[in-house]
Formats: structure tokens, C-alpha cells, sequence
């Protein structure tokens, strides 16, 4: 399995790119792939405040309904609208296309709590053991 290096990673199998002061969030390769064709995603809306760990979202898959959990808090500053109309999205692209929302970083300390690629490596491995 192959991971951008350049990541962080939530044992939620959530991944985040930190630009700043703000991180993209978006879903594993390995969870779209656990989850199978994903057939609808729910999202907060802008300028919704998230704390970190509390659920902002599901992913609809088979038959099959998915927590979304928030790997870092921070207000919402952008929704990727392409995945609520297309979820397949996400299957097809999950690093890229497939991202899912924005958040403001209230706390970067909470950064500190995620994996990296590796860590997350591992962490998948022994799951499947």
C-alpha cells in the first residue's frame, strides 16, 4: 500500500494535508478500499466547529454506514461538494479529487497525536493480523 509520505494520518483512518494554518481532510486509500463502492457521503456544512475525535459525517457504502471522525478541530472552511453529488469520488481518488473538507486549525498541538505514514503502516498491519 502505498502512502503520501507528506501526510498525517488518524487511527479513524483519516488522513490530513496541513497548508498552514488550515488542513485538508480526506479518507485512506485502505478505508475506501475496507468500505467497498461508496454510494453516499454526508458532510458538515461551512462554518461548522469541529472538536477533535467528535463525528462530523458518515460515508454510505454497501450496506454499510461509516462514522466520519475529526482527526484535529477547527471551523469549517470549505466542503467538497463534487463527492456529495459523486461519492465514487472518493473510491477512485482518495488523496486527490477525493478530499473532503476544509478545517481552520484551532489547536495545531493536536497534530502531534496523529501518525505518520509508517506509523500508520504499522498500525493497519497489525489490524489485519
Amino acid at each position: 500500500m502505498d502512502l503520501p509520505d507528506e501526510l498525517l494520518y488518524s487511527k479513524e483512518h483519516l488522513w490530513i494535508r496541513v497548508e498552514g494554518d488550515r488542513a485538508v481532510l480526506g479518507i485512506t486509500d485502505h478505508a475506501q478500499e475496507e468500505l467497498g463502492n461508496i454510494s453516499a457521503i454526508e458532510l458538515p456544512t461551512i462554518g461548522d466547529e469541529l472538536d477533535q475525535d467528535d463525528s462530523f459525517g458518515t460515508v454510505e457504502a454497501r450496506k454499510t454506514i461509516a462514522e466520519l471522525y475529526a482527526p484535529v478541530g477547527g471551523v469549517v472552511v470549505e466542503v467538497n461538494g463534487e463527492v456529495i453529488d459523486s461519492p465514487e469520488i472518493v473510491n477512485d481518488d482518495p488523496y486527490d479529487a477525493g478530499w473532503l473538507l476544509v478545517v481552520e486549525i484551532s489547536d495545531h498541538e493536536e497534530l502531534k497525536l496523529l501518525m505518520s505514514a509508517d506509523d500508520y503502516l504499522d498500525q493497519v498491519s497489525e489490524n489485519e493480523e
